[in-house]
């Protein structure tokens, strides 16, 4: 074979390979920002599983500090400090809007990762229309003034 139809030859397939893999990046990243939005919505469905979730989270991170204060790389002081904080980011991530996460996941699966418009970006595209309605009800019921631009 002609060593210039193999250099070409070569060119054309590593280019087709590097599409292939950048292809496969954005619907393996829309795919997962949609799971995300799933996960979100779940929990607003369930807020008692949100509720576990962060409360598991939370006695993962009291069990390393209590660890580091048993070990004697922490103060007593510090300890409290410490623990008190991961309980607030607990309480604080369990009041968040799941359904604000849940838009902005199916947003971010839409406007990010496509083109391609693959599965995950269409079934984005969809729940990201009803993420929104239901965050606008979920506002209004808590009487949360809001403006149109502010969602986005």
């Amino acid at each position: 074979m002609n060593p210039v139809v193999k250099r070409v030859l070569l060119v054309l397939g590593a280019a087709c390979a590097v599409y292939a893999m950048i292809y496969a990046d954005l619907v393996l990243r829309a795919r997962s920002a949609y799971l995300e939005g799933e996960k979100f919505m779940e929990w607003h469905r369930d807020p008692g599983a949100k509720k576990a979730f962060f409360e598991a989270q939370f006695e993962r991170e009291k069990a390393g500090l209590d660890a580091e204060k048993a070990a004697g790389r922490m103060a007593e002081a510090e300890h409290l400090q410490r623990v008190k904080l991961e309980r607030f980011r607990a309480d604080e991530a369990a009041a968040e809007s799941s359904l604000k996460y849940a838009y902005h996941w199916y947003k971010t699966a839409v406007e990010l990762f496509s083109p391609p418009r693959s599965r995950w970006v269409r079934l984005s595209e969809s729940k990201m229309a009803e993420a929104k309605e239901l965050w606008k009800k979920e506002l209004d019921s808590k009487k949360i003034p809001y403006e149109e631009y502010m969602l986005e």
